[in-house]
C-alpha cells in the first residue's frame, strides 16, 4: 500500500496536468512551448536522475531513499500549486521530477525484496502496474473535475494527502533492504543528465524556432556528443552508473527499449489529444477528461489483467498482445482524427491504445527485473524507468513540436499519431525477436 500510494501519485501527475493545460495557459499567459516545458520539466528531471537514484537506492538502502523521494514530491507539489508564474511552476515541476526519480526505482526494489517467489513477485509487479493504470485513468477525469470546480492549482494540491498517506504507512511497514556501498560515478551522471537535457531543449524549441535554429542544431549535436561520452565513461569506469554488462541480456535490452518506445507513443499521443479535444473540438477541461475516459479506463483493466497473465504465461506473450493492440489503436487515430469526426468513431481506437499501453508495461517490467541480478534491482528499475521517462519526454516534445510548427493543426496531429503508432510497432518487433 505504501509503495502503491507513492507510485499512484507519481503517475497521476503525468496525466492529471494535461487537461489543465489550456486553463493554466490562460491563467499564467503561457505559450504552447511553455506548456511543453510545464509537462517536460517534470519528465526531464525524472528521467535524468533515475539512473543515479536507482544506484543510490542500491548503495544506501531502498527504504530511506523511497521516503525522501515521497516527501520531496509532496512538498514540491505544494510549491507547484502556489506558483505565481510560469517560470516558478516549471522550477517546482523539476523538483517534483527529482522526488519521483528517488521514489520509483526504490519502490520496485522494495517489491523485489518483499516477494521472493517468482509468481508472487510477478503478481506484485502486476498490482504495481495496475495502480499505474488506475492513476493514469483517473488523471484526465480527476484533473478535469478539479480544474472545473477548484481551478488548475488544485491538480497539484491533490498530491499532498496521497504523499502523506504513503509516508505514514511506509514508515511502519516497508521492508528494509541491505545497503551495498559502491564507488560513485559523477562523470557518468553529469553526461547522462546533459545528453537528455540538451535533447529535450532542442525538440521543444524546434516547435517555435524551426529545426534550423542555432539552439536546435546545437542541442542535437550536443546530445550526440554527450551520449557518446556517456558510453565511453561507463565502459571504463571502475564503478559505473550504468554497468553496460546488464545489456548483455537480450531480454533486458529489448524490454528496456520497449519501455522507451511505448512511453514515447502513449504520452506523446495523450499530450496532443488533450490539445485536440480542447482547441479543435472546443471541449472544456472536464469534458475533455471524460472524452479520454475510454482510453484511460482500459489502462486500469489492462494493467490488472497483465499482472495475472504475466504470472501465468511469462512476459513475452502479454507484451506482444499489448503492443499489437496499441499499434492498431494509434494507427486508427492517425488516419481518422479530425475536427468534425463523430466522437463515437474515436472510442475504439482510444480503447485499443489504452489497453495496449497498460497490458504491455507490467509484463515489460517483470522481464527487466527478472533479467537483472538481485543486487542490481534498484539500478535495473532505474534503467527501465529512465528509458520510459526519456520516451515520454521525447514523445511530448516531438509530437508537441509537430502540432505547434504546422499551420494546419490536424496535419501535425496526424503526423504525430503516425509516429506514435510506429513506436508501438517497432516495440512489437523487438519483443518478438529478443524477449524470452
Amino acid at each position: 500500500m505504501a509503495v502503491c500510494a507513492a507510485y499512484f501519485m507519481v503517475i497521476l501527475d503525468t496525466t492529471v496536468v494535461n487537461v489543465a493545460l489550456p486553463t493554466l495557459s490562460r491563467g499564467l499567459h503561457t505559450s504552447t512551448t511553455g506548456l511543453e516545458w510545464v509537462v517536460d520539466a517534470y519528465s526531464l528531471v525524472f528521467a535524468a536522475v533515475l539512473l543515479p537514484a536507482g544506484a543510490l537506492g542500491d548503495r544506501r538502502g531502498a527504504k530511506g531513499v523511497f521516503q525522501v523521494g515521497v516527501a520531496l514530491f509532496a512538498l514540491s507539489s505544494l510549491a507547484c500549486g502556489l506558483a505565481p508564474s510560469t517560470g516558478m511552476l516549471i522550477g517546482a515541476r523539476a523538483v517534483q521530477g527529482l522526488g519521483a526519480a528517488l521514489a520509483v526505482p526504490a519502490s520496485l526494489a522494495l517489491l523485489q525484496a518483499a516477494y521472493s517467489d517468482q509468481a508472487a513477485r510477478r503478481r506484485a509487479f502486476g498490482i504495481w502496474g495496475g495502480v499505474a493504470g488506475i492513476a493514469a485513468g483517473a488523471g484526465p477525469v480527476l484533473g478535469g473535475a478539479l480544474v472545473t470546480g477548484l481551478g488548475w492549482r488544485s491538480v497539484f494540491f491533490v498530491n499532498i494527502p496521497i504523499g502523506a498517506a504513503g509516508l505514514v504507512v511506509g514508515a511502519r511497514h516497508l521492508p528494509s533492504t541491505p545497503s551495498r556501498p559502491r564507488g560513485g560515478d559523477p562523470s557518468g551522471g553529469l553526461t547522462s543528465v546533459t545528453a537528455l537535457g540538451v535533447l529535450t531543449i532542442a525538440l521543444i524549441e524546434a516547435g517555435s524556432l524551426g529545426w534550423g535554429a542555432p539552439i536546435v542544431v546545437a542541442g542535437l549535436a550536443s546530445f550526440v556528443a554527450a551520449g557518446a561520452a556517456f558510453l565511453v565513461i561507463e565502459s571504463r569506469a571502475a564503478s559505473p552508473l550504468l554497468p553496460l554488462g546488464l545489456f548483455a541480456s537480450a531480454t533486458f535490452s529489448a524490454a528496456t527499449t520497449v519501455g522507451l518506445l511505448i512511453n514515447l507513443g502513449f504520452y506523446g499521443e495523450l499530450f496532443v489529444m488533450s490539445l485536440y479535444l480542447q482547441q479543435l473540438r472546443h471541449l472544456g477541461a472536464l469534458l475533455a477528461g471524460v472524452a479520454l475516459l475510454p482510453q484511460m479506463a482500459m489502462a486500469v483493466i489492462g494493467s490488472t489483467a497483465s499482472g495475472r497473465a504475466t504470472a501465468r504465461l511469462g512476459p513475452r506473450r502479454p507484451m506482444l498482445v499489448g503492443l499489437s493492440a496499441g499499434t492498431a489503436g494509434l494507427a486508427a487515430l492517425a488516419v481518422t482524427t479530425g475536427a468534425h469526426l463523430p466522437y463515437w468513431m474515436l472510442v475504439a481506437p482510444l480503447v485499443a491504445a489504452g489497453f495496449g499501453m497498460s497490458f504491455t508495461m507490467p509484463a515489460a517490467t517483470a522481464a527487466v527485473m527478472e533479467a537483472a541480478p538481485d543486487d542490481r534491482s534498484g539500478l535495473a528499475s532505474g534503467t527501465l524507468n529512465a528509458a520510459r521517462q526519456m520516451g515520454g519526454v521525447v514523445g511530448v516534445a516531438l509530437l508537441g513540436t509537430l502540432v505547434a510548427q504546422r499551420t494546419d493543426f490536424t496535419a501535425g496531429l496526424h503526423a504525430g499519431l503516425a509516429i506514435a503508432a510506429g513506436a508501438f510497432g517497432l516495440a512489437a518487433l523487438l519483443t518478438f525477436v529478443a524477449v524470452e
